[in-house]
């Protein structure tokens, strides 16, 4: 039997200097060996996007964490690309898990495939890698700015609670990640349940303002949710109205549930 400590890739699509991407690394040292890979610049809303763009250069980072030193990376890529370098070019054995994460704001409902904190695990997951993904409720402002400001305590207890359940067991067939989402007043006594992704939209994209086209802005957007609607054994549910962590399997497998052998009779 090896004794060698499990590995494990760290990414975080809020680039190499985000403070979620440190409290991801706090949680994870202690349960192995740590490698850090992570895009350069901010890449949120990246969901799993190869883009053709960046150039894909790789540069070694200082980084260290409560002192320690830790081996990472920037990446000239998106975050999905982040972790297919390291496993392509940087890792000399396969990662036994990836965190990706800490993300500054919640990713739920219907926008979760834009989040580049899940394309990031559902890349890894694709390569056969266990992967979860965590998000921390904040307020918008800070879901594209770093700030030392937002506590992510309870969110690294988290990572660090489910990075060790997720080594020390193999997922049933059709979890191939784990999404996690931690309210803003959370604590590391804060209850969790397993969810469903919820069918409802969460971030509602608003109108500019702008008298120009040519003017550069980024569109506005707000929370807004139907709780007459929302699916009590979701996601939104268990984030927004009972404030507590949602776990929730997520499979690479996108295929309606619908019995196909009707659909094909419909269609035909």
């Amino acid at each position: 039997m090896s004794d060698e400590r499990p590995l494990i890739l760290v990414t975080c699509d809020d680039g190499i200097e985000s403070p979620g991407l440190r409290a991801a690394v706090r949680a994870a040292l202690p349960l192995g060996e740590v490698l850090v890979t992570s895009p350069c610049a901010q890449q949120s809303g990246a969901g799993r996007s190869l883009p053709s763009f960046h150039d894909g250069a790789i540069h070694a980072v200082d980084y260290r964490v409560d002192g320690q030193p830790v081996p990472a990376y920037g990446i000239h890529g998106s975050p999905a690309q982040s972790v297919l370098y390291a496993v392509i070019e940087l890792v000399e054995r396969r990662p036994a898990l990836c965190l990706s994460g800490i993300n500054f704001g919640e990713n739920v409902g219907t926008n979760v495939t834009a989040s580049g904190t899940v394309g990031a695990a559902i890349q890894a997951a694709d390569m056969g890698i266990p992967a979860l993904a965590v998000s921390l409720e904040t307020e918008p402002q800070f879901h594209y700015n770093h700030s030392e400001e937002v506590d992510f305590g309870a969110a690294t207890h988290f990572a660090h609670l489910f990075t060790a359940r997720m080594l020390a067991q193999q997922m049933p067939f059709d979890v191939d990640l784990l999404k996690i989402e931690v309210p803003a007043d959370a604590t590391p006594d804060t209850p969790w349940r397993v969810t469903r992704q919820s069918r409802q939209n969460y971030f509602h994209a608003l109108p500019t303002g702008r008298k120009q086209l040519s003017e550069k802005v980024r569109l506005p957007y707000e929370v807004a949710i139907d709780k007459d609607r929302l699916e009590p054994d979701s996601d939104v549910h268990a984030l927004r109205v009972d404030r507590v962590v949602s776990i929730t399997p997520l499979s690479l497998d996108l295929t309606s549930r619908v019995a196909l052998d009707e659909l094909e009779a419909l269609l035909r």
